[in-house]
């Protein structure tokens, strides 16, 4: 186990891949203080302690969905009550998670099935992968319930992914975006069929968890950093990430196994 938490399962493989399942079906996966709160803190764990972890993925159990955002119940009744600064603990801490997708040092994996919404929608967003059955269905349901479709970050990763335009239009309407249109434009990297995806997932992530999980570390951490800078920057940024890549042990590995005809053993 990663951590010991109340809302949702982890464990790590024999090959370094952490899966994250959320666990609350009857509820379509939907997020509570408690689960936002320890999503985010073992994301940040596995940035700073988790050497063994090589990739990671995240899946919501049950027929329903991946994640249907957050609990009308739990949370979105209580948040009448709050006043600015309690509004702002909260919504600072559905930020933090998204970041802490954003920045953990492993890529990460979404393995995406039926309603993905609301927040949920949004840490799909912000992890490095998604694989989607064909019976996915996107929504920032934002707009639905009356608030601004700029939620843990959507309107940073969004425009990111599907460019502007699309962007725009998914985050002012909250409308459904299925399986087929979100592959089309970027959200989806892959779609498969529902009985496949735990395979296709954990096969994709075990190919990433195999790779030099250094330089896949500096590839996101790069890939963050350019979204930032101009051009003259992001080259002069490359040149130094490669040049440490170039020093670490896993770039002599690599050629010492091209050499000898046999798989990298990186680090």
């Amino acid at each position: 186990m990663i951590g010991a938490t109340k809302s949702f399962r982890s464990e790590v493989d024999g090959d370094g891949v952490a899966t994250i399942t959320l666990d609350r079906p009857d509820r379509i996966n939907s997020l509570t203080f408690e689960v936002y709160g320890e999503l985010r803190d073992t994301f940040r764990w596995l940035k700073e302690n988790g050497p063994e972890v090589r990739a990671i993925v995240l899946r919501g159990e049950g027929p329903k969905g991946f994640c249907s955002g957050g609990d009308q119940h739990d949370i979105i009744a209580e948040l009448f009550s709050r006043d600015m600064q309690g509004l702002l603990e909260f919504t600072r801490m559905t930020g933090a998670l998204v970041q802490a997708i954003r920045t953990t040092r492993p890529p990460v994996v979404a393995a995406l099935h039926g309603v993905v919404c609301g927040a949920g929608a949004v840490i799909a967003a912000a992890c490095d992968i998604r694989i989607g059955a064909k019976d996915t269905r996107f929504a920032y349901l934002f707009p639905k319930v009356g608030l601004c479709g700029a939620d843990m970050g959507a309107a940073y990763l969004l425009p990111r992914l599907v460019g502007m335009g699309r962007a725009t239009e998914i985050l002012l309407t909250g409308d459904w975006v299925p399986a087929e249109e979100a592959h089309r434009i970027g959200l989806l990297n892959r779609v498969v069929e529902g009985d496949a995806l735990r395979e296709e997932a954990d096969a994709f992530a075990r190919k990433l968890a195999k790779g030099p999980a250094f330089a896949h570390a500096m590839t996101k951490r790069m890939l963050e950093y350019e979204a930032h800078v101009d051009f003259a920057t992001a080259i002069e940024a490359e040149a130094q990430a490669q040049a440490i890549c170039m020093q670490h042990p896993d770039f002599l590995e690599a050629h010492e196994a091209w050499k000898e005809k046999r798989a990298p053993r990186y680090r």
